[in-house]
């Protein structure tokens, strides 16, 4: 190989990863090629930002930025699966649920692997995948819709959280084994949390109550991925 030669291709390279660099930064998210197969790796991690911009100081996940990576992946040929990585504490309901449902409604083979946390509004976009691992430390909270700051005290305000709740808890136990007897149970559980009502559960709960998939960690979810996209 020429010196011409060698720089091109050095140069290229170096490109490429600034390119990777620059979508980790922007959405949190980048594709891993190799010569059999193009995956998209997708982090969902601190608060998830809705309608309003959260401070500066606080991790967040832009849906702005994530729907349209979606719709991007769905119509990219070359893309032949998607590993969604959780570590979240929830956030913006309303947001939250519209990239699970576009997780959700992808045809392209897709995984979830809960790390450190997929709390509140994280646990529809825990399940929306074709299959969810949960690593044995995680956690997932569970609870009902609630809001921060102040609402209209009037009738019409309690039945748009009461209607919002039944679409949580239709798209949970659409796309996961849990029933919603158990889920219910678990959202109004009183003696768990010190400030709220709701349940903390740990990753072997998640799994046996039919929440989550399988314990694991990314091995077995990239194992899972390959096998979901014909590679296994």
């Amino acid at each position: 190989m020429s010196d011409i030669e060698e720089k091109k291709e050095t140069g290229g390279d170096e490109s490429e990863k600034k390119l990777q660099l620059d979508s980790i930064i922007e959405s949190g998210g980048l594709i891993a090629k190799n010569s059999k197969e193009a995956i998209h790796f997708l982090n969902i991690i601190g608060q998830i930002e809705g309608h309003y911009i959260l401070g500066e100081t606080q991790k967040t996940t832009k849906y702005e930025h994530i729907i349209p990576i979606l719709a991007a992946v769905e119509e990219n040929e070359n893309i032949e699966g998607l590993l969604v990585l959780l570590n979240t504490m929830g956030g913006d309901v309303e947001a939250g649920l519209a990239i699970a449902e576009m997780i959700a409604s992808m045809s392209k083979p897709s995984v979830s692997l809960v790390l450190g946390g997929g709390h509140s509004i994280g646990v529809p976009l825990a399940v929306a995948a074709n299959y969810s691992f949960i690593v044995p430390s995680a956690t997932m909270t569970i609870h009902p819709v609630r809001v921060n700051g102040l609402i209209i005290g009037v009738q019409q305000s309690f039945d748009y959280f009461k209607e919002m709740q039944k679409r949580i808890v239709r798209f949970i136990t659409g796309h996961s084994g849990v029933n919603e007897e158990k889920l219910m149970e678990l959202m109004m559980r009183p003696d768990e949390l010190a400030n709220d009502i709701g349940s903390i559960v740990e990753g072997e709960e998640a799994v046996s109550i039919g929440l989550i998939n399988q314990i694991g960690g990314l091995k077995d979810a990239m194992a899972k991925l390959r096998e979901l996209m014909g590679k296994k």
